[in-house]
């Protein structure tokens, strides 16, 4: 049989879970990168696999599956040995939560920053504005994470696990934009002791040369999407992320320089 594949991007916080999820597992696999990811003109298995053309996918044997909740319980299922989620109904349920507001709520900041930031999609007033309600919105949310460590080492309760994979990506996202836990909170402290994991820390280091080496072509694919031939997804979260922090504006534009684009799948 062949190993499992993943198709992933090092950026992508959603990767990283199922790629901690399948270190933490010891479970051998093969991380793959799609070509033309992002642009919306994917190919391959991976299109085949995946629909939306978004990653990440996990091919093991004849299965392919997508969507990193949906994976990440597949391999809790499919290799139960350790367990990665808490043993009461109560406390598993507590980290689905988190899991939810990571990847919908959560996610959606970090991605709005990237927009703005790195693909000049706003610029003065507007830029300025976006980038302040996205601080205060951060804030917000690790204030609620905060909480949650309350009385608990981690955030999957007595040790690591589903929850904490689930968060690890995503601040670490927002230290990159600057918006990192305040020092000395229990949020930096956590965050400070999961990145010394081996499985987080592998998935952070892949992130951090995977941005390095975007950050010197970021003018290329700026151009690109002003020609319209790299189409930033905007769906659901990250559509009501821009349009309720004020960037309407970028969303129309983007709509009249067909240069953002909504998940279709075949027949649509």
């Amino acid at each position: 049989m062949k190993p499992v594949r993943v198709y992933e991007h090092p950026l992508s916080p959603y990767a990283q879970k199922v790629k901690i999820a399948l270190t933490e597992k010891g479970v051998p696999f093969e991380a793959l990168m799609p070509v033309a990811i992002g642009s919306g003109a994917v190919s391959g298995e991976f299109a085949t696999a995946n629909p939306r053309g978004e990653v990440p996918v996990l091919v093991d044997g004849d299965l392919a599956l997508f969507d990193s909740s949906v994976i990440v319980a597949y391999v809790e299922e499919r290799w139960p040995e350790p367990p990665l989620l808490p043993p009461s109904a109560a406390e598993r349920a507590r980290v689905r939560t988190l899991e939810e507001v990571m990847d919908t709520h959560y996610e959606a900041i970090n991605w709005g920053l990237a927009e703005v930031l790195a693909f000049g999609r706003a610029q003065g007033e507007l830029a300025t504005r976006l980038v302040g309600r996205a601080a205060a919105q951060t804030a917000a949310l690790q204030a609620w994470l905060e909480r949650e460590l309350d009385g608990r080492p981690w955030f999957n309760g007595a040790a690591f696990g589903m929850g904490d994979l689930c968060v690890a990506p995503f601040v670490n996202g927002s230290v990159g934009f600057g918006n990192g836990p305040k020092p000395g909170t229990r949020l930096a402290d956590w965050l400070a002791r999961v990145n010394q994991r081996a499985s987080v820390a592998a998935a952070a280091a892949a992130a951090s040369r995977a941005a390095a080496e975007a950050a010197s072509s970021l003018g290329t694919v700026a151009n690109e999407i002003r020609a319209g031939r790299f189409k930033r997804e905007y769906r659901d979260h990250r559509l009501e992320w821009m349009i309720r922090s004020g960037g309407l504006d970028v969303v129309l534009e983007g709509l009249a320089q067909d240069n953002i684009r909504f998940v279709e799948f075949p027949g649509d």
